[in-house]
């Protein structure tokens, strides 16, 4: 039976939620605000909802300080400082994939996995051409149909990271087949999401290129 942890209530928006969907702070040396993104660092935590607008407002209204009840110094690029690890995190839940055999590559080896092989999603590098993106996504709907408008498609990661991650030159289009790591990758995926404030076009077939559009969220405008 999986364990269950006490929800924790965020000190921004005093909205009590389980700890998977809040960030974790901790004070460090010199009281130095510190995120534990894996929850394991030893002392007393504060609780943050894990989206980059959210820290942001924590770190702009001192409410670090409050939460620790001492001077707690939140660096102005704490919030963005997430983001860069979230991402990194994604990288390596991605090398992980791959080192599990779940990634495919190349594509014409993907184009033929959606036809022959169970996969879970594809992976686009963000400077991945208009025409591959639309290729991919019409040969994924004449296999899934009406289901393709909730099949992840991963295209947030840059050609140098995709190269980075799966240690190879040049990837542009890969395909995420189900089994051990695939799992953890998308679960690192969402995560991301949800910070950054992404609500991704998931066919790619929304608009003309298929990149991600950014939600809306208190305090920001939508660019």
């Amino acid at each position: 039976m999986p364990r269950h942890e006490p929800e924790r209530t965020c000190i921004v928006t005093r909205e009590a939620n389980s700890p998977a969907g809040l960030i974790r702070f901790v004070l460090g040396p010199d009281n130095q605000v510190v995120p534990d993104l894996k929850h394991k660092l030893p002392g007393r935590g504060a609780w943050v909802t894990a989206r980059l607008d959210v820290v942001e407002e924590a770190a702009k209204r001192r409410l670090f300080s409050r939460a620790f009840k001492t001077e707690a110094r939140a660096p102005e690029t704490l919030a963005r400082d997430i983001e860069r690890l979230l991402r990194d995190d994604l990288r390596q839940g991605l090398s992980l994939a791959n080192k599990a055999g779940a990634v495919i590559t190349g594509f014409h080896k993907v184009e033929s996995a959606i036809t022959d092989k169970p996969i879970v999603a594809l992976i686009h590098a963000a400077e991945a051409a208009d025409d591959g993106r639309r290729k991919l996504a019409n040969q994924l709907r004449k296999r899934l149909g009406e289901a393709i408008s909730g099949f992840p498609v991963i295209q947030e990661l840059s050609n140098d990271e995709l190269d980075l991650a799966l240690g190879r030159s040049h990837v542009i289009h890969a395909a995420l087949v189900a089994g051990a790591g695939s799992d953890g990758f998308l679960n690192r995926w969402h995560r991301y999401r949800s910070y950054c404030g992404i609500e991704a076009d998931q066919t790619g077939l929304g608009n003309e290129t298929g990149e991600p559009t950014i939600m809306k969220t208190a305090g920001t405008e939508a660019e």
